[in-house]
């Protein structure tokens, strides 16, 4: 009775083991070792030469030509760049303009309604509190800035950077505190203020604010830093330094400035009481 070979059913892994090479590749092994191979002539070693020496510069042809910028990309990224700054100039130019037509409808408001005093300075406290009026005086200063990490562009330091949120927290803590008026990076907040963001940007009202972010507030400094350290605003702002590693930086200020707003929403209107009637005919 013969015996099978235990590995009778792996007769691949039998080929690739036993005989490594292929039975030509063999032959030809064999003939060298005896000095029996055929000797290529001289024009076929350099034909030989010449195709391996063209293939080798085709393909240093191409990797530098993969390297090379595109100049059709180039000339699409210098467009986009000019169309932004174009938008950018376009929007400031607007922003000056809106400012502008506020001021005048503030002066034609004030000519319009000097013969009632009383009302004017009603519509003038409103004004103030609706945050369309310039306001100066006494104040703190609040700067807000990415950690370290987060500048420099870390991986996992996305926590690191100052959020929409952190912003709305210090700015509802300062309206708690007794602000009169405040502000970010020079926009002014009014009680339809919206603070937003658009991926890794912040808006306020729709306005993209750069790194850092300075929030100013209008009002009695020693009373609002104190009420500002009792709530919810002042732990947030220690969780943001200590655990986050967020440059965080309360000052008092003097002499503050805040701007009015320039939008001018009308929401509710009264009619104002005839100045004369046409004489009956």
């Amino acid at each position: 009775m013969s015996r099978t070979r235990p590995d009778e059913s792996m007769t691949l892994l039998r080929e690739v083991i036993e005989r490594p090479l292929d039975p030509g590749y063999a032959e030809a092994a064999q003939r060298r070792a005896e000095g029996s191979a055929p000797v290529l002539p001289w024009w076929r070693k350099l034909i030989i030469l010449l195709v391996a020496a063209s293939l080798g510069t085709g393909a240093v042809w191409a990797a530098r030509e993969l390297r090379v910028p595109s100049e059709t990309g180039g000339e699409a990224r210098a467009l986009l760049l000019s169309q932004i700054e174009e938008r950018v100039d376009r929007a400031e130019q607007q922003r000056e303009d809106n400012a502008d037509l506020a001021a005048e409808i503030d002066r034609i408001q004030q000519e319009s309604l000097s013969s009632d005093p009383e009302f004017l300075d009603r519509v003038r406290l409103l004004t103030l509190s609706a945050g369309g009026a310039r306001v100066r005086g006494p104040g703190l200063t609040i700067t807000l800035d990415d950690s370290r990490d987060a500048q420099a562009g870390e991986p996992d330091s996305d926590l690191g950077r100052v959020q929409d949120l952190d912003l709305q927290v210090v700015t509802n803590a300062l309206w708690s505190a007794g602000a009169e008026a405040v502000a970010i990076n020079g926009h002014r907040l009014s009680s339809v203020s919206a603070i937003r963001s658009a991926g890794p940007a912040i808006l306020v009202d729709l306005t993209p604010l750069a790194r850092p972010y300075v929030v100013e507030a209008v009002g009695d400094p020693d009373d609002m830093r104190a009420r500002l350290t009792r709530s919810t605003g002042g732990s947030h702002l220690d969780i943001l330094r200590e655990s986050f590693g967020i440059a965080v930086e309360i000052e008092e200020a003097e002499g503050l400035v805040l701007p009015g707003t320039t939008a001018r929403t009308l929401r509710h209107a009264e009619p104002l009481a005839a100045v004369g009637t046409q004489d009956d005919r």
